[in-house]
Protein backbone atom coordinates (compact mmCIF):
# COMPACT_ATOMS: atom_id res chain seq x y z
CA UNK A 1 0.00 0.00 0.00
CA UNK A 2 2.83 2.13 0.88
CA UNK A 3 4.30 1.16 -2.61
CA UNK A 4 1.25 2.38 -4.66
CA UNK A 5 0.94 6.27 -2.27
CA UNK A 6 4.98 6.86 -3.18
CA UNK A 7 3.94 5.71 -6.97
CA UNK A 8 1.21 8.20 -7.31
CA UNK A 9 3.20 10.96 -5.77
CA UNK A 10 5.39 10.62 -8.08
CA UNK A 11 3.70 10.50 -11.10
CA UNK A 12 1.33 13.58 -9.85
CA UNK A 13 5.23 15.71 -9.22
CA UNK A 14 6.01 14.27 -12.76
CA UNK A 15 3.25 15.91 -14.34
CA UNK A 16 3.73 19.21 -12.72
CA UNK A 17 7.00 19.82 -13.67
CA UNK A 18 6.36 18.34 -17.38
CA UNK A 19 3.76 21.24 -17.69
CA UNK A 20 5.39 23.76 -16.02
CA UNK A 21 8.63 22.71 -18.36
CA UNK A 22 5.70 22.85 -21.37
CA UNK A 23 4.75 26.46 -20.07
CA UNK A 24 7.98 27.72 -20.26
CA UNK A 25 8.84 26.33 -24.00
CA UNK A 26 5.76 27.97 -24.49
CA UNK A 27 6.48 31.46 -23.72
CA UNK A 28 10.14 30.79 -24.92
CA UNK A 29 8.96 30.35 -28.45
CA UNK A 30 7.50 33.67 -28.53
CA UNK A 31 4.35 32.83 -31.27
CA UNK A 32 0.95 33.11 -30.43
CA UNK A 33 -1.43 30.75 -32.50
CA UNK A 34 -2.04 33.08 -35.42
CA UNK A 35 1.01 33.43 -37.86
CA UNK A 36 0.98 37.47 -37.58
CA UNK A 37 1.16 37.59 -34.13
CA UNK A 38 4.23 37.38 -32.28
CA UNK A 39 4.51 37.49 -28.23
CA UNK A 40 7.94 37.96 -26.65
CA UNK A 41 9.55 36.73 -23.05
CA UNK A 42 10.65 39.86 -20.72
CA UNK A 43 14.30 39.01 -21.59
CA UNK A 44 13.49 39.29 -25.42
CA UNK A 45 11.58 42.30 -25.25
CA UNK A 46 14.09 44.22 -23.83
CA UNK A 47 16.67 43.00 -26.03
CA UNK A 48 14.65 43.49 -29.10
CA UNK A 49 15.06 47.95 -27.80
CA UNK A 50 11.49 48.62 -29.13
CA UNK A 51 10.05 52.12 -28.89
CA UNK A 52 6.40 52.73 -29.02
CA UNK A 53 4.53 55.61 -30.00
CA UNK A 54 1.22 56.86 -32.66
CA UNK A 55 1.16 57.04 -35.90
CA UNK A 56 1.87 60.63 -36.58
CA UNK A 57 0.96 63.24 -39.13
CA UNK A 58 2.83 65.00 -41.61
CA UNK A 59 3.00 66.84 -44.50
CA UNK A 60 4.72 65.09 -47.40
CA UNK A 61 5.04 65.80 -51.11
CA UNK A 62 4.72 63.67 -54.48
CA UNK A 63 8.01 64.33 -56.77
CA UNK A 64 8.86 64.00 -60.58
CA UNK A 65 11.78 62.68 -61.84
CA UNK A 66 13.70 63.86 -64.38
CA UNK A 67 16.98 64.26 -65.61
CA UNK A 68 18.91 67.57 -66.72
CA UNK A 69 22.61 69.11 -66.66
CA UNK A 70 24.31 72.10 -65.16
CA UNK A 71 24.59 75.13 -66.73
CA UNK A 72 25.60 78.53 -66.77
CA UNK A 73 24.16 82.14 -67.23
CA UNK A 74 25.05 83.46 -70.38
CA UNK A 75 26.72 86.68 -68.27
CA UNK A 76 28.49 84.33 -67.04
CA UNK A 77 30.42 82.67 -70.34
CA UNK A 78 32.50 85.10 -72.36
CA UNK A 79 34.42 84.41 -75.49
CA UNK A 80 37.16 86.44 -75.84
CA UNK A 81 37.70 87.61 -79.60
CA UNK A 82 39.84 90.50 -80.72
CA UNK A 83 38.22 93.85 -82.67
CA UNK A 84 40.84 93.85 -84.84
CA UNK A 85 42.88 91.15 -86.58
CA UNK A 86 46.53 90.31 -85.29
CA UNK A 87 49.39 87.55 -85.05
CA UNK A 88 49.48 86.03 -81.21
CA UNK A 89 52.56 87.40 -80.01
CA UNK A 90 52.09 86.23 -76.44
CA UNK A 91 49.74 84.21 -73.96
CA UNK A 92 50.10 82.10 -70.88
CA UNK A 93 46.60 80.81 -71.48
CA UNK A 94 45.77 77.55 -70.10
CA UNK A 95 42.22 75.74 -69.61
CA UNK A 96 41.29 75.26 -66.00
CA UNK A 97 43.64 78.73 -65.06
CA UNK A 98 41.98 80.71 -62.57
CA UNK A 99 42.24 84.37 -63.58
CA UNK A 100 41.24 87.71 -62.25
CA UNK A 101 39.51 90.79 -64.06
CA UNK A 102 42.19 93.15 -65.87
CA UNK A 103 44.75 90.89 -66.25
CA UNK A 104 46.51 89.98 -69.81
CA UNK A 105 44.88 87.47 -71.26
CA UNK A 106 46.69 87.75 -74.96
CA UNK A 107 49.05 90.51 -76.77
CA UNK A 108 48.40 90.31 -80.55
CA UNK A 109 50.43 92.43 -83.09
CA UNK A 110 49.60 93.87 -86.45
CA UNK A 111 50.91 96.55 -88.61
CA UNK A 112 47.27 97.73 -89.16
CA UNK A 113 47.19 99.12 -85.17
CA UNK A 114 50.00 101.66 -86.63
CA UNK A 115 48.41 102.67 -89.33
CA UNK A 116 45.40 103.26 -86.96
CA UNK A 117 47.46 105.40 -85.14
CA UNK A 118 48.86 107.46 -87.83
CA UNK A 119 45.53 108.21 -89.48
CA UNK A 120 44.35 109.24 -85.94
CA UNK A 121 47.23 111.78 -85.85
CA UNK A 122 46.61 113.20 -88.81
CA UNK A 123 43.16 114.12 -88.63
CA UNK A 124 43.84 115.36 -85.05
CA UNK A 125 46.37 117.99 -86.44
CA UNK A 126 44.09 118.54 -89.51
CA UNK A 127 41.42 119.14 -87.02
CA UNK A 128 43.28 121.82 -85.39
CA UNK A 129 43.57 123.40 -88.34
CA UNK A 130 40.09 123.49 -89.83
CA UNK A 131 39.06 124.24 -86.18
CA UNK A 132 41.23 127.83 -86.49
CA UNK A 133 40.09 128.68 -90.29
CA UNK A 134 36.38 127.53 -88.93
CA UNK A 135 37.19 130.37 -86.39
CA UNK A 136 38.92 132.99 -88.53
CA UNK A 137 35.81 132.69 -90.78
CA UNK A 138 33.24 132.96 -88.21
CA UNK A 139 34.98 136.27 -87.37
CA UNK A 140 35.02 137.81 -90.65
CA UNK A 141 31.47 136.96 -90.66
CA UNK A 142 30.47 138.79 -88.14
CA UNK A 143 32.58 141.72 -89.73
CA UNK A 144 30.71 141.30 -92.84
CA UNK A 145 34.40 141.05 -94.68
CA UNK A 146 33.76 137.49 -96.61
CA UNK A 147 30.89 135.50 -97.91
CA UNK A 148 28.54 133.35 -95.67
CA UNK A 149 29.17 130.64 -97.67
CA UNK A 150 33.09 130.64 -96.71
CA UNK A 151 31.97 129.81 -93.45
CA UNK A 152 29.47 127.68 -94.64
CA UNK A 153 32.28 125.70 -96.00
CA UNK A 154 34.48 126.07 -93.35
CA UNK A 155 32.06 124.72 -90.96
CA UNK A 156 31.29 121.71 -92.99
CA UNK A 157 34.81 120.59 -93.31
CA UNK A 158 35.63 120.80 -89.66
CA UNK A 159 32.74 119.19 -88.00
CA UNK A 160 33.30 116.52 -91.23
CA UNK A 161 36.82 115.93 -89.91
CA UNK A 162 35.71 116.11 -86.16
CA UNK A 163 33.83 113.12 -87.10
CA UNK A 164 36.15 111.38 -88.80
CA UNK A 165 38.16 111.86 -85.47
CA UNK A 166 35.96 110.69 -83.35
CA UNK A 167 35.64 107.48 -85.51
CA UNK A 168 39.01 106.89 -85.38
CA UNK A 169 39.42 107.64 -81.58
CA UNK A 170 36.50 105.13 -80.72
CA UNK A 171 38.54 102.61 -82.66
CA UNK A 172 41.63 102.88 -80.79
CA UNK A 173 39.65 102.58 -77.71
CA UNK A 174 38.09 99.20 -78.81
CA UNK A 175 41.61 97.59 -79.13
CA UNK A 176 42.56 99.08 -75.76
CA UNK A 177 44.84 102.00 -77.40
CA UNK A 178 44.64 105.30 -75.19
CA UNK A 179 44.09 108.01 -77.73
CA UNK A 180 45.81 110.48 -75.49
CA UNK A 181 48.85 108.52 -75.40
CA UNK A 182 48.91 108.66 -79.00
CA UNK A 183 48.47 111.92 -79.14
CA UNK A 184 51.81 112.51 -76.79
CA UNK A 185 53.30 110.89 -79.77
CA UNK A 186 53.48 106.99 -78.42
CA UNK A 187 52.85 104.60 -81.24
CA UNK A 188 52.78 101.00 -80.80
CA UNK A 189 52.15 98.07 -82.90
CA UNK A 190 50.88 95.62 -80.19
CA UNK A 191 47.42 95.52 -78.50
CA UNK A 192 46.31 93.80 -75.23
CA UNK A 193 42.93 91.55 -74.92
CA UNK A 194 42.30 92.01 -70.76
CA UNK A 195 39.80 89.46 -68.73
CA UNK A 196 36.43 90.78 -68.70
CA UNK A 197 35.73 89.51 -65.36
CA UNK A 198 37.06 86.84 -62.64
CA UNK A 199 36.62 83.10 -63.56
CA UNK A 200 38.47 80.25 -65.34
CA UNK A 201 39.49 79.79 -68.76
CA UNK A 202 37.41 77.04 -70.15
CA UNK A 203 39.14 76.95 -73.70
CA UNK A 204 42.38 78.04 -75.63
CA UNK A 205 41.90 78.22 -79.17
CA UNK A 206 44.86 80.28 -80.26
CA UNK A 207 48.89 80.18 -80.23
CA UNK A 208 52.13 82.14 -80.32
CA UNK A 209 52.25 83.01 -83.90
CA UNK A 210 48.81 82.60 -85.35
CA UNK A 211 46.87 85.03 -86.80
CA UNK A 212 43.89 85.71 -85.76
CA UNK A 213 40.77 87.45 -87.30
CA UNK A 214 38.16 89.50 -85.84
CA UNK A 215 35.95 86.69 -85.98
CA UNK A 216 37.48 83.80 -84.95
CA UNK A 217 37.20 83.01 -80.47
CA UNK A 218 40.55 83.14 -79.25
CA UNK A 219 39.56 81.77 -75.23
CA UNK A 220 36.62 81.24 -73.37
CA UNK A 221 36.17 82.45 -69.91
CA UNK A 222 33.54 81.37 -67.18
CA UNK A 223 32.44 82.20 -63.63
CA UNK A 224 31.59 79.42 -61.61
CA UNK A 225 29.56 81.53 -59.02
CA UNK A 226 25.89 80.88 -60.18
CA UNK A 227 26.25 77.84 -61.87
CA UNK A 228 22.00 76.47 -62.02
CA UNK A 229 20.15 73.45 -63.10
CA UNK A 230 18.48 72.63 -66.42
CA UNK A 231 15.71 70.22 -66.23
CA UNK A 232 13.91 68.76 -68.86
CA UNK A 233 10.02 67.92 -68.07
CA UNK A 234 7.95 66.35 -70.75
CA UNK A 235 5.03 68.09 -71.60
CA UNK A 236 2.37 65.65 -70.15
CA UNK A 237 3.80 66.62 -66.60
CA UNK A 238 5.20 70.35 -67.42
CA UNK A 239 1.34 71.15 -65.35
CA UNK A 240 2.85 69.81 -62.42
CA UNK A 241 5.30 72.18 -62.47
CA UNK A 242 5.09 75.91 -60.23
CA UNK A 243 8.15 78.30 -59.58
CA UNK A 244 9.17 78.20 -55.92
CA UNK A 245 8.84 74.04 -55.61
CA UNK A 246 11.90 72.84 -53.85
CA UNK A 247 14.19 70.75 -55.78
CA UNK A 248 16.98 67.70 -55.18
CA UNK A 249 19.41 66.39 -57.23
CA UNK A 250 22.77 64.53 -57.79
CA UNK A 251 25.32 63.94 -60.98
CA UNK A 252 25.51 61.15 -62.35
CA UNK A 253 29.62 60.49 -60.68
CA UNK A 254 28.33 61.21 -57.00
CA UNK A 255 26.08 60.43 -54.56
CA UNK A 256 25.88 63.54 -53.10
CA UNK A 257 22.28 65.41 -53.04
CA UNK A 258 22.30 68.79 -53.76
CA UNK A 259 19.06 71.43 -52.98
CA UNK A 260 17.46 73.53 -55.32
CA UNK A 261 14.37 75.78 -56.26
CA UNK A 262 12.01 75.84 -59.33
CA UNK A 263 12.79 79.51 -60.59
CA UNK A 264 11.74 79.50 -64.13
CA UNK A 265 9.53 77.29 -66.46
CA UNK A 266 10.27 77.56 -70.40
CA UNK A 267 7.31 78.51 -72.75
CA UNK A 268 8.73 76.61 -75.76
CA UNK A 269 8.38 72.35 -76.42
CA UNK A 270 11.90 70.95 -77.53
CA UNK A 271 12.16 68.67 -80.25
CA UNK A 272 11.67 65.55 -77.97
CA UNK A 273 8.77 67.00 -76.50
CA UNK A 274 10.12 68.43 -73.26
CA UNK A 275 10.19 71.58 -71.53
CA UNK A 276 12.97 73.24 -69.79
CA UNK A 277 12.81 74.21 -66.28
CA UNK A 278 15.61 76.60 -65.26
CA UNK A 279 16.32 76.21 -61.07
CA UNK A 280 18.64 77.92 -58.91
CA UNK A 281 21.17 75.89 -56.53
CA UNK A 282 20.46 76.86 -52.59
CA UNK A 283 24.21 76.67 -51.96
CA UNK A 284 26.98 76.81 -54.41
CA UNK A 285 29.34 73.37 -55.23
CA UNK A 286 32.93 73.63 -56.27
CA UNK A 287 32.47 70.62 -56.74
CA UNK A 288 29.81 71.12 -59.32
CA UNK A 289 30.89 72.06 -62.81
CA UNK A 290 29.17 73.38 -66.32
CA UNK A 291 27.86 70.18 -68.59
CA UNK A 292 27.30 67.89 -66.04
CA UNK A 293 24.13 65.45 -66.31
CA UNK A 294 22.22 65.41 -63.22
CA UNK A 295 18.87 63.14 -62.41
CA UNK A 296 16.75 65.52 -60.13
CA UNK A 297 13.55 64.92 -57.85
CA UNK A 298 10.68 67.92 -58.09
CA UNK A 299 8.15 68.20 -55.22
CA UNK A 300 5.18 68.75 -57.29
CA UNK A 301 2.62 68.83 -54.27
CA UNK A 302 2.47 68.56 -50.57
CA UNK A 303 0.00 67.33 -48.63
CA UNK A 304 -0.40 66.13 -44.83
CA UNK A 305 -0.69 61.98 -44.60
CA UNK A 306 -0.13 59.64 -41.93
CA UNK A 307 2.99 58.67 -41.41
CA UNK A 308 5.80 56.06 -39.85
CA UNK A 309 9.46 56.51 -39.00
CA UNK A 310 11.37 54.48 -42.05
CA UNK A 311 12.70 51.69 -39.31
CA UNK A 312 8.76 50.91 -37.97
CA UNK A 313 8.02 49.17 -41.97
CA UNK A 314 9.46 46.10 -42.87
CA UNK A 315 9.21 43.43 -45.35
CA UNK A 316 7.77 39.68 -45.26
CA UNK A 317 7.16 38.33 -48.24
CA UNK A 318 7.12 40.89 -51.04
CA UNK A 319 4.48 42.83 -48.66
CA UNK A 320 5.14 45.70 -46.59
CA UNK A 321 4.26 45.80 -42.55
CA UNK A 322 4.16 47.10 -39.03
CA UNK A 323 3.36 46.09 -35.80
CA UNK A 324 0.72 47.18 -33.37
CA UNK A 325 1.27 46.53 -30.02
CA UNK A 326 -2.10 43.97 -28.34
CA UNK A 327 -0.21 44.79 -24.76
CA UNK A 328 1.52 41.87 -23.25
CA UNK A 329 4.19 41.72 -25.06
CA UNK A 330 2.13 40.76 -28.16
CA UNK A 331 2.43 42.65 -31.50
CA UNK A 332 0.22 41.85 -34.70
CA UNK A 333 1.88 42.50 -38.24
CA UNK A 334 -0.70 44.85 -40.25
CA UNK A 335 -0.10 45.08 -44.15
CA UNK A 336 0.44 48.63 -45.59
CA UNK A 337 0.87 50.27 -48.46
CA UNK A 338 3.65 53.04 -48.26
CA UNK A 339 4.20 55.92 -50.06
CA UNK A 340 6.74 59.05 -50.71
CA UNK A 341 9.35 59.21 -47.90
CA UNK A 342 10.44 62.62 -46.35
CA UNK A 343 13.81 62.79 -44.47
CA UNK A 344 12.97 59.78 -41.70
CA UNK A 345 9.19 59.29 -42.43
CA UNK A 346 7.46 57.60 -44.92
CA UNK A 347 3.67 57.64 -46.17
CA UNK A 348 1.37 54.90 -44.45
CA UNK A 349 -1.79 54.14 -45.66
CA UNK A 350 -3.21 51.12 -43.58
CA UNK A 351 -7.33 51.47 -44.57
CA UNK A 352 -9.24 50.54 -41.61
CA UNK A 353 -7.01 48.22 -39.76
CA UNK A 354 -5.36 50.51 -37.16
CA UNK A 355 -7.26 51.97 -34.58
CA UNK A 356 -5.12 55.36 -34.61
CA UNK A 357 -5.05 55.23 -30.72
CA UNK A 358 -3.09 52.13 -30.78
CA UNK A 359 0.67 52.23 -29.75
CA UNK A 360 2.76 50.65 -33.00
CA UNK A 361 6.31 49.72 -33.24
CA UNK A 362 8.35 52.66 -33.99
CA UNK A 363 11.96 50.75 -33.83
CA UNK A 364 13.27 47.38 -33.54
CA UNK A 365 10.32 46.09 -35.83
CA UNK A 366 13.36 44.30 -37.51
CA UNK A 367 13.87 42.04 -34.49
CA UNK A 368 9.36 41.47 -34.52
CA UNK A 369 9.88 40.45 -38.19
CA UNK A 370 12.84 38.40 -37.92
CA UNK A 371 10.70 36.07 -35.54
CA UNK A 372 7.53 36.35 -37.63
CA UNK A 373 10.09 34.23 -40.10
CA UNK A 374 10.95 31.97 -37.95
CA UNK A 375 7.75 30.73 -37.05
CA UNK A 376 6.86 27.13 -37.12
CA UNK A 377 3.72 25.94 -39.25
Amino acid sequence: MKNIIMAIVCMVSLTGCRDSITKEKQEVTTMSDSMDFVRLTPAQYNAANITLGKISRKAIGSSLRVNGKLDLPPYDMVTIAAPMGGFVRSTALLPGMKIHKGSILVTLENQEYIQLQQDYLDNYSKLQFLEAEYNRQAELARENVNAVKSLQQSKSIFESCKAVLEGLEAKLIMINIDPSSVRAGRIKSTINLYAPMDGFVSQVNANVGQFINATDALSKIVNLDHIHAELQVYEKDINKIAVGQKVTFQTTNTHAKYMAEVYLIGKEINGDRTIGVHCHLNKQDTGLLPGMFITASIDTAVYETDVVPNEAIVNFQGQDYIFVSSGSRQFKAIPIATGNSVGQFTSVAFGNRIDRTTDVVLSGAGNLIGLLKNKPE
